[in-house]
């Protein structure tokens, strides 16, 4: 079988506004293809700069079969690397995240400097040359706080992503904030099907009790389709501009990301129990009121977010295998505000944590009955499904020319 020309068929003979074939979901010859084809091409958000606080901060990440290393070098300047050891390849750094003077590889302690240039190796012939051997660079980019990625020899450019992204992240500060807690979970389900159980509420009134005391079900908060005709929001997009927060619904021209300011339900400002804020420190000091709603922020295949004005909850998602995904969530809060002074812990982790579980039982739930071999494609809510809509639009007119290699005519016709 040939799975580029299967999934190429697949592709050009979905139906519109219906789930994808069970391979899409399951198929690991599929699954590889969706990493070489994006995962291995595109911009990944890894993580954020506050993360690296100084010189020999690190942190790691595994995208597919590529782990990655980011460090901030003596300098102060953040770098990324493919973390594999020049000698015998060897993971230099196999801890999620620390702190080192030098990168020194475990195995025969080849020793590279912060900016990946090889320092030592012991008992080489003579004539060795290290520069030649220096830790092979990962394309990076930063954006108000946030690391993106590209491990692709060619990257795309990233000053459209940056253009639409970087104002509505500004204002909140991010590069100075800090990490007050982070998850990880693995869900037993394809990536695909995380990020569309992501893009709709339909489910949330049957299974996040805890999030729906805050967050709006309604599918102009969160779809793509009809925010401009939403009265509260288009109220809400005025009262936040005018206090200097860019915050109307903003999408690129591919549907790959997405900005918008939404507002909370009723009197809430922060994703609690309550409604009320989690953290007594604002999250950014150029934000002065809490009245904010949530900052949404999209980025296909790897991030969601909510901004607010206490915290931030950042998510990051990375592919194990064609039924195993990764979810990583982190709540950010001021640099200055102190546990159990400013916030409590498990208030401010509460509503998220329940959601993040109870996301994951749904998702593995799908990806069983998705096995099935009665399995068939079935129509989405055009009510209520319009981002899951989206999602499977963009993942299709991403893939498809990949697929033919038409995006690489194109570009070398450019």
């Amino acid at each position: 079988m040939d799975a580029r020309n299967d999934m190429l068929r697949a592709v050009r003979n979905r139906r519109d506004g219906f789930s994808l074939e069970q391979a899409f979901y399951t198929d690991p010859e599929f699954y590889k293809l969706d990493l070489d084809l994006i995962w291995y091409r595109d911009w990944l958000f890894v993580g954020h700069d506050c993360e690296l606080p100084k010189p020999g901060s690190y942190i790691t990440a595994q995208v597919g079969d590529y782990p990655v290393l980011i460090v901030r070098d003596a300098k102060g300047e953040i770098r990324a690397f493919h973390n594999s050891c020049r000698h015998r390849g060897s993971r230099v750094c196999s801890a999620e995240k620390g702190t080192v003077a030098k990168l020194v590889c475990p195995y025969h302690q080849w020793t590279y400097e912060l900016d990946g240039r090889l320092l030592f190796a012991r008992q080489m012939a003579k004539g060795f040359d290290a520069s030649q051997f220096g830790l092979k660079p990962v394309a990076i980019e930063r954006v108000a706080g946030y690391m993106f990625i590209c491990l692709s020899d060619t990257p795309a450019d990233f000053a459209a992503a940056r253009t639409l992204i970087e104002p509505y992240l500004l204002p909140h500060r991010l590069a100075e904030a800090k990490v007050a807690f982070e998850s990880t979970i693995v869900e037993n389900g394809n990536w695909k099907l995380v990020w569309e159980n992501n893009r709709e509420c339909y489910h949330c009134a049957g299974n996040h009790p805890e999030l729906c005391k805050t967050f709006p079900e309604a599918p102009t908060v969160t779809g793509v389709q009809g925010a401009e005709s939403d009265p509260e929001i288009v109220a809400h997009w005025a009262k936040c501009e005018a206090a200097g927060l860019p915050s109307q619904f903003r999408i690129d021209a591919h549907g790959q990301y997405r900005a918008t300011r939404v507002p909370l339900l009723r009197d809430a400002v922060s994703y609690t129990m309550s409604g009320r804020r989690a953290v007594k420190k604002n999250l950014s000091d150029s934000v002065s009121t809490d009245r904010i709603g949530s900052m949404l922020l999209y980025h296909y295949p790897t991030t969601w977010n909510h901004i607010l004005g206490d915290h931030a909850v950042t998510f990051r998602v990375l592919p194990i295998s064609a039924t195993e995904t990764q979810v990583t969530t982190k709540w950010l809060v001021h640099k200055d505000a102190v546990e159990g002074v400013d916030y409590d812990l498990a208030e401010l982790t509460h509503v998220w944590t329940e959601t993040n579980d109870q996301d994951r039982r749904i998702v593995e739930e799908n990806a069983f009955g998705i096995k099935s071999p009665a399995y068939e494609p079935g129509p989405y809510s055009e009510d209520h499904e319009g981002g899951v809509m989206q999602f499977v639009e963009w993942y299709c007119n991403f893939i498809e020319p990949r697929l033919t290699g038409e995006d690489r005519a194109l570009k070398n016709a450019a």
